[in-house]
């Protein structure tokens, strides 16, 4: 059980619980109905629902979320919600609804964490967020970041495999699509419906660089400081952010 992390979503809640704009906080996955699964490795995953009108108000400003404990990082990953990192280490990813988009939004069982006796949500079941329309570096250098310290938590609990999709996959997919950020193209016909195809022979030599970045289920942790440093050199990265990638890839 990671009391710290419960104590920090009913702080949240105690202070978000006496102002007049929000209807509830729902606790989701292993912070949710799922707490037999909590262990130190697991983050915050939680919808704050509001009265109509209410949301920008808790999406434009995180003073929410800040005045509970101070935020070292925070990245907006869908129009409802963002990724976070409070500056002690607990990383979590919340999205905020008007109570009316409920019923559009499917997700699995939640555990309230306080619901007002105004709100009239009964049953919320889950479904895919809706993309931020945003700046695509921007927004894929911040999934690899968050992709990758999200499976290096679980790789030290033990999930390998989930660790490895996360990093050796789905992070090295982040970064594949913005190489023409970084390198001049070769004049080689792009497969438009799958990025990875020909990487050799149109990133020469970004292709030199693959076996650093998927070492293997044995070897994750490797792969994902080679994936942060090299990320690193070419963007401007959060420092917490880093910080904390590394302290999950060093032990």
């Amino acid at each position: 059980m990671n009391d710290k992390l419960l104590q920090r979503l009913d702080d949240i809640g105690n202070y978000l619980v006496n102002r007049e704009d929000v209807l509830g906080l729902l606790g989701l996955g292993s912070v949710g109905v799922e707490l037999s699964r909590l262990d130190q490795y697991s983050d915050l995953d939680f919808f704050l629902i509001v009265k109509k009108g209410s949301k920008s108000t808790y999406l434009d400003s995180l003073f929410w979320l800040s005045d509970v404990h101070p935020l070292v990082y925070s990245f907006r990953n869908t129009v409802d919600g963002y990724k976070i990192l409070f500056a002690d280490g607990i990383y979590g990813e919340f999205a905020v609804f008007e109570e009316n988009e409920m019923k559009n939004i499917s997700f699995s069982e939640g555990r309230w964490i306080f619901k007002k006796s105004d709100c009239t949500i009964k049953n919320v079941q889950s479904g895919p967020f809706k993309p931020l329309v945003s700046n695509h570096t921007d927004v894929a250098v911040n999934e690899l970041l968050t992709n990758l310290l999200v499976g290096l938590q679980r790789f030290r609990r033990g999930e390998r495999l989930a660790a490895q999709r996360l990093i050796e996959v789905h992070a090295l997919n982040q970064l594949i699509s913005i190489l023409p950020s970084i390198y001049v193209e070769k004049n080689i016909v792009a497969d438009k419906f799958n990025f990875e195809r020909r990487i050799e022979f149109r990133f020469p030599a970004f292709a030199k660089k693959i076996p650093l970045f998927v070492q293997g289920i044995e070897n994750i942790p490797a792969s994902a400081q080679h994936l942060l440093d090299f990320v690193m050199a070419h963007f401007d990265v959060n420092k917490a952010m880093a910080d904390e990638i590394r302290k999950y890839a060093a032990f």
